[in-house]
Formats: C-alpha cells, sequence, structure tokens
C-alpha cells in the first residue's frame, strides 16, 4: 500500500523539499500550505502518483479540523504527518512586542499541536504512524536574540519528547528535527528585529549545507527512527559540546554571536 505523507508548509522551503523527496519514495504526499497556489505549484513538481494540494492555516483550530475532515474523505487518514509550516522571528526580549510571542507560539508551537490532534487519532487507532516535528536548532543552543522564536520551538522539542513517550503503547513513532541555519526563504515571514534578521541572512549565506541535502540527511534519519534528528553539518559537535562542556559552550556561542553582529546594540 502506498505511504500516505501530509506536510505542513509544503509551499516552499524545507517543506517543499521534503514533499519531492517522500514522492521520489514513492509516497503520496498532501501538500498543505496557507497559501493554495504554492502548495499546487509544489504539487506540480512530485513525480509518482496520488498527490494532492490542500489549503489550511496551522494557525487555526477550525481550518485544521477542516483540513483533517477533507484528507480524511480523500485518504481515510495519513500514515507519515510532518509538521513542518512556521514563521520565524528574532529580537530581544526587551524588543519583543507581546503581539509577536502570542503570533509566533501560535503558529510555531500551537500550530504542531493542532497539526498532532488532527492526525494522530487515526495513527493511534490503527496502532501505526509517524510524526516528524520540524523544531529548529534554536531549540537546543541557548542563542541569545532569538527570544520568541527559539521559545517556541523548544516548546516543539519538549512536546516531541514527552509524545514520543506517549505513544509507545500506540505504535506510532516521533521524531523531532533540529537544523541550522541553511539556505532556504523562511526569512520571507520574519516577524521582529531587522537587525537579527540581517544576521540571520548572513548565517544562511555562510552555511555549507544546501536544501536538498538538509532534506535529505532529513529523511534517511526519519526512516531509520532516529528521534532527535540534527541535518545541518555542525550540529551534532555543537550538540554534543553544550551537553558535556556547557560553560566552554556558552563562552564561545557568545564571542560567536558578537563577532556575527548579533548583540543587542543601544538605540
Amino acid at each position: 500500500m502506498q505511504r500516505r505523507v501530509l506536510i505542513t508548509g509544503a509551499g516552499s522551503g524545507l517543506g517543499r523539499a521534503l514533499a519531492l523527496r517522500y514522492a521520489r519514495a514513492g509516497a503520496a504526499v498532501a501538500c498543505i500550505d496557507l497559501h493554495l497556489e504554492r502548495a499546487e505549484e509544489t504539487l506540480s513538481l512530485l513525480s509518482g502518483s496520488g498527490h494532492c494540494a490542500l489549503q489550511a492555516d496551522v494557525g487555526s483550530d477550525d481550518s485544521m479540523q477542516a483540513l483533517a475532515i477533507a484528507v480524511g474523505e480523500r485518504w481515510g487518514g495519513v500514515d507519515v504527518l510532518i509538521n513542518n509550516a512556521g514563521i520565524a522571528s528574532g529580537g530581544p526580549l526587551l524588543d519583543a512586542p507581546i503581539g509577536e510571542w502570542r503570533e509566533v507560539l501560535e503558529i510555531n508551537l500551537l500550530g504542531v499541536v493542532r497539526g498532532c490532534l488532527a492526525f494522530l487519532p487515526g495513527m493511534v487507532e490503527r496502532r501505526a504512524g509517524q510524526v516528524l516535528n520540524i523544531a529548529s536548532f534554536a531549540a537546543l543552543a541557548g542563542g541569545p536574540n532569538i527570544m520568541s522564536y527559539g521559545v517556541a520551538k523548544s516548546g516543539v522539542l519538549t512536546l516531541s519528547e514527552q509524545l514520543r513517550a506517549e505513544m509507545v503503547p500506540h505504535g506510532v513513532t516521533v521524531s523531532v528535527a533540529c537544523p541550522a541555519f541553511f539556505p532556504t526563504n523562511l526569512l520571507q515571514s520574519w516577524r521582529g528585529s531587522e537587525r537579527m534578521r540581517g544576521f540571520a541572512e548572513r548565517m544562511m549565506e555562510a552555511s555549507s549545507d544546501s536544501l536538498d541535502e538538509v532534506a535529505d540527511r532529513l529523511f534517511a534519519a526519519a526512516e531509520r527512527g532516529d528521534f532527535l534528528i540534527l541535518p545541518t553539518r555542525k550540529e551534532k559537535g555543537r550538540w554534543r559540546i553544550k551537553r558535556f562542556f556547557p560553560e566552554f559552550y556558552f563562552r564561545k556561542l557568545v564571542a560567536m554571536t558578537r563577532r556575527k553582529g548579533a548583540e543587542r546594540k543601544p538605540e
């Protein structure tokens, strides 16, 4: 039976790259995006058959419930749920308005919760399925000036850890991906500090990882059943340093952000 893979935020960037990768592996892919035309553009690029494009807003309860109904009518359920949709933000705590926090948490964290609430029940009933949540290395890095984004992505990581344990009796596996900077169009959704936006652009430009490489590594790790997936080259080493030498890591982190020009400067 053809695997049914649903990807939110599939209209561009990593979501589109993952859609292409799963389609090449023979899966039927549901391309979900806030903008239907982007989802349909991704759909037009997919090899194989059985795919579809649908519009949904992960920040809306009603929209995600409607998506679950539509997918249920079309497919009867999904085998792989990839909660990828999100927006980018950056800036220090004292400069981030509360409205930014609400928006980023609503989409980047509660959007993942909504995806799980919509499609996990069917997996639990079938006692089979896979959830792949896209977080960020920001969830692990403890870096400054990415307050709302880092906190939301940390929530995705913790949610994934807890959900992994909850799903063991039900035969559903859970993975979480934490990539760092790589070239993509995420900054089109930017909220917050323009200084930090420039920093993020420089980090993306300096990355040695391509979008397709990140998607391929992520796909391979998810297929192996890895839980914590670090699909960008340098992050495995950085994560080990933080775990075993936290104060050394902190000093290097502060030095790096100053060197790259991401520190908060007086107005």
